[in-house]
């Protein structure tokens, strides 16, 4: 139902019934904080905008019509469900900057997000503030970007290669890929180093379809080899980083993992990394959000500000 084009603003039944409960315009305006001639162009635009007067002028101050008396008891009423209203988005408001659904791809929300949450619960605690709660689920990022724009999450995390389309950005990150195999592979035995072209035709074990990491090496091995180049069929596809790295150490493959997830593997001598010259496995990690350049206002902005302030690699 589309209101008429004579309806007047909420502001004017405001400053109407200001008028009919104190009996005057002078009375009405120091009520309201306005000047008494304020107060009468607003009233006589009303009344020009409905076409019917609302209330006589006089000396003794301004007495409604009849029409005024029907007029002012809607008013009230009008007023009545608008202040519960705006109560209401209110408490919404508070609710949403108390609640944030974030989401992000697993390399993110296991080997980051923990650090810069309990950060950022310090730094709010340690202004006299209360941190809000901040539900984090970790998925792809495909199904990440998916969550921001349906409106299903508040902020999300992914490592997908460029911005998505539609949505705001910024880089809050940077991670390397790496190839990874157990000590005991024949590429760590031999001298030459092993191809771009080699590494497209070997079956690996990876990520399920969806998850950046998968379209990061695509992509790399595009640029190294062109456009037309056909990667072998995975040797398994598994669901987490973890289960990727527990097929490696069984000897199922080679795998492709976030130099994040194996730092402890690399370390130790768990797992040996294997260099391919040609690939560039540098990789861009971002925050998404509904809306334009700027984050959002509030929590989620704090959130991005605190990260990007402790990330002196990431930038916009």
């Amino acid at each position: 139902m589309v209101l008429s084009s004579r309806m007047p603003e909420l502001g004017s039944f405001e400053i109407f019934l200001k008028v009919a409960q104190t009996g005057s315009l002078g009375s009405a305006a120091r009520e309201l904080g306005l000047t008494q001639q304020a107060v009468s162009a607003r009233l006589a635009s009303m009344e020009a905008e409905i076409g019917v007067r609302l209330a006589v002028r006089t000396t003794r101050g301004s007495q409604l019509t009849s029409a005024g008396v029907l007029v002012a008891e809607w008013a009230a009423r009008l007023l009545d469900v608008a202040q519960e209203i705006d109560a209401g988005l209110g408490s919404l408001r508070t609710e949403s900057r108390r609640h944030v659904k974030v989401v992000a791809s697993q390399t993110i929300a296991e080997q980051l997000m923990p650090r810069w949450l309990v950060s950022f619960q310090a730094a709010v605690a340690r202004r006299g503030g209360t941190a809000p709660e901040v539900v984090l689920t970790a998925t792809t990022s495909v199904k990440a970007i998916a969550a921001v724009r349906d409106g299903s999450a508040d902020l999300g995390f992914v490592e997908k290669p460029g911005p998505p389309r539609g949505l705001g950005s910024c880089v809050v990150a940077h991670d390397e890929l790496v190839i990874v195999v157990p000590p005991d592979h024949k590429w760590t035995r031999r001298s030459r180093v092993v191809s771009a072209a080699e590494l497209a035709q070997t079956p690996l074990v990876t990520r399920e379809v969806g998850a950046g990491i998968r379209d990061n090496l695509t992509m790399a091995l595009r640029r190294a080899l062109g456009d037309n180049v056909e990667q072998a069929p995975a040797v398994l596809e598994l669901p987490s980083a973890a289960a990727v790295r527990a097929a490696v150490l069984a000897g199922a493959g080679p795998a492709v993992m976030s130099r994040l997830a194996v730092a402890d593997d690399l370390a130790v001598g768990r797992l040996c990394a294997i260099t391919v010259p040609e690939l560039q496995l540098g990789r861009p990690l971002r925050a998404i959000w509904v809306g334009g350049r700027t984050p959002p206002v509030g929590t989620i902005r704090d959130l991005l500000s605190h990260i990007s302030a402790r990330t002196p690699r990431s930038r916009k």
